[in-house]
């Protein structure tokens, strides 16, 4: 190799990994000047896309929803190409740690109260609003703490609207897709009790599970009723698939997109 050539690789190999962060929709992957200049630059939309850390089944990884909503959250900040998202926020309310209640019931499952839920929601919005970031979208990938995210967005808004920021809550990412994949279950003759763990939120961790790190296929059974108790498991995750799973993660991201541009456009 001469010697220009061998300058040219290694700038390029220098070069490489900056160029890869800086292109990253994740605030996690970026210095604060990358985040700053992406907002000047017209990155000017934050999502804040809430997980959660809770039991699902003998199957299933405690992470799932963490996992799905991370993926969700670049590929909508992506498609609608001007926002970045903010870190995951892990935790939801998920049951009574001292009454053990829903979740709290099985080891490995985490709990906010509803006051601490809204508290930590509003301050990372309330960041993200204070960044420099004119419209704030603040989502969940989990069913309890719905009615907190929507009550720190109309809160938020309210405040901040005055100095030209919005914030919104886009529920349509969890209700309409839930309706979505259970009326696409049906259509195609998949008959199943599905509420937690089952079809619907199995599949979707099937088709991110390329490294089967999250899926213990091996322990897929239905479960309901008067066994949810003991396995946290009420629906039938041996009807997943990773193909269900692309079309149910696809809703998310079409009727999130769908709701944030609708919302913008009454800004």
């Amino acid at each position: 190799m001469t010697r220009i050539a061998l300058v040219v690789s290694t700038a390029l190999v220098i070069c490489a990994p900056r160029l890869s962060a800086q292109r990253s929709v994740y605030i996690e992957d970026l210095t604060w000047p990358e985040v700053q200049r992406a907002i000047q630059s017209g990155k000017t939309s934050a999502i804040i896309y809430i997980g959660s850390t809770e039991q699902n089944g003998p199957h299933m990884a405690i992470g799932k929803h963490n996992f799905i909503a991370r993926y969700l959250a670049g590929a909508i900040a992506i498609k609608l190409g001007d926002a970045l998202v903010y870190p995951t926020l892990p935790f939801s309310v998920t049951g009574d740690a001292v009454k053990k209640t829903a979740h709290m019931r099985f080891p490995g499952s985490v709990t906010l109260t509803p006051q601490t839920y809204h508290a930590v929601v509003r301050d990372v919005a309330f960041s993200a609003a204070d960044a420099g970031f004119r419209n704030v979208f603040i989502m969940g990938d989990h069913g309890d703490g719905q009615d907190v995210l929507g009550a720190v967005a109309k809160e938020l808004d309210a405040q901040w609207r005055p100095r030209g920021v919005r914030v919104f809550y886009v529920p349509d990412v969890y209700y309409k897709e839930k309706q979505q994949a259970h009326a696409y279950e049906a259509s195609h003759g998949i008959t199943t009790h599905d509420v937690h763990a089952g079809a619907d939120d199995t599949s979707e961790l099937m088709a991110l599970d390329a490294q089967h790190r999250w899926i213990r296929s091996d322990k897929l059974a239905p479960s309901s009723g008067a066994q949810t108790a003991v396995t946290g498991v009420d629906g039938d995750p041996t009807k997943a698939t990773p193909a269900l799973g692309n079309v149910f993660l696809q809703y998310k991201i079409d009727d999130a997109v769908a709701q944030i541009r609708e919302q913008l456009a009454s800004r």
